[in-house]
């Protein structure tokens, strides 16, 4: 993919949630000490086609940023949309539809699903990624994943995912959304919640891990099914940590070759509290060992020191797509049909979730809208 000039990507989003996606990235680290080790991600409210590398550089298609924001943008595009409804629209959208047009006669013979979301967030600290699982009101409040070794292995149908029915042919995908947040510059990640263990608290000892997903498991790296940017993440469940220095080490998983490998340290915060992640600032995925692009299941956790109380999982997700807010308390459109090379392809009993990557403000922040989703043809 061709690259994006910073000052068209600026003049967009403006400097200060570039810096963030970037920090999002890891870009400023070493490669296995804290930078994406995955494919780039796309950025799904930015018109055109556009990626975030772990470089933190841009690449893909943008045709805007020349003289508008995207705030000076926001009231011409609500226009557009309208009239652009009406007309015949061509081109492939490589998301399993034959074109645009065969997208939208697709949802207007009945095969869309709308599905409705209000999370408000957690109190957070600034840098650092919060967990959306545990909060509701819409979907209510997920689980703790269950004790080690099975885990849990998340489905649609565990209490917390976006309730959606499987499509009785072809395949479901993200074509577009309306939110907004209550709090400016905020992000959100979609993901797909594969799979969660509960970790024994006040202990030294290694704990294995047997469970599983059953999502992204392929090896073969031109499947859809793919391993390769499979992200582990370290979760605080809803009983804070006692105040007790700590790192995650020798922790073990099987990587992107079902081959064995070891987690690099990851350092803990004392007394962390709920629903923040258990990682330093500025991360939201655990860094893989060198070479490694995807996590397929755990198989062993360990802490440096007993932490006397609290509550923490072991969680595996799968990333869809960012959702950044520039302005705050305004529906935000999110086309996902045309302002990528392919819809995120929502698999056959997905769990999805969210994620507040490295938070600009403590504050809680409510969001609120929706999704739609379209099966396309087999």
């Amino acid at each position: 993919m061709r690259p994006i000039h910073d000052d068209k990507i600026e003049r967009w989003l403006g400097k200060e949630k570039v810096a963030h996606l970037r920090a999002c990235m890891g870009a400023d680290k070493p490669v296995g000490r804290g930078r994406w080790y995955g494919r780039p991600i796309c950025l799904v409210d930015v018109p055109g086609s556009v990626w975030i590398t772990a470089d933190g550089n841009f690449v893909g298609t943008f045709s805007r940023g020349g003289f508008d924001s995207a705030l000076d943008s926001f009231e011409r595009h609500l226009k557009r949309s309208w009239r652009a409804l009406g007309r015949p629209q061509h081109g492939y959208a490589n998301a399993g539809f034959t074109s645009i047009s065969d997208a939208l006669s697709r949802a207007s013979q009945g095969f869309s699903q709308r599905r409705p979301v209000n999370k408000v967030g957690p109190t957070g600290v600034v840098g650092v990624t919060s967990t959306l699982w545990r909060v509701g009101p819409q979907p209510v409040a997920g689980a703790a994943g269950a004790a080690a070794p099975g885990g849990t292995a998340h489905t649609s149908a565990n209490t917390g995912a976006i309730a959606y029915a499987n499509p009785a042919i072809g395949t479901l995908h993200l074509v577009g959304a309306d939110f907004s947040a209550s709090v400016i510059n905020n992000s959100l990640l979609l993901y797909d919640r594969l799979f969660s263990v509960a970790k024994t608290m006040n202990s030294t000892a290694t704990e294995a891990v047997t469970g599983v997903p059953t999502r992204y498991q392929s090896v073969t790296n031109t499947d859809a099914d793919y391993i390769g940017d499979n992200f582990g993440f370290i979760e605080v469940g809803g009983t804070a940590l006692a105040a007790t220095a700590h790192n995650w080490t020798v922790c073990t998983y099987t990587d992107q070759a079902n081959a064995a490998s070891t987690l690099p340290s990851v350092t803990g915060n004392s007394a962390g509290i709920v629903d923040r992640l258990d990682q330093p600032a500025q991360q939201w995925f655990a860094p893989l060992a060198a070479a490694d692009v995807g996590i397929k299941a755990w198989t062993q956790m360990q802490a440096s020191a007993a932490v006397a109380t609290g509550a923490i999982n072991f969680c595996i997700g799968h990333p869809l797509g960012f959702m950044s807010f520039p302005v705050i308390n305004s529906m935000l459109p999110f086309d996902w049909l045309t302002n990528r090379d392919q819809a995120p392809r929502v698999f056959d009993n997905a769990c999805l979730a969210f994620l507040e990557p490295l938070k600009p403000a403590t504050t809680t922040t409510t969001y609120t809208g929706r999704f739609q989703m379209t099966s396309a043809a087999a």
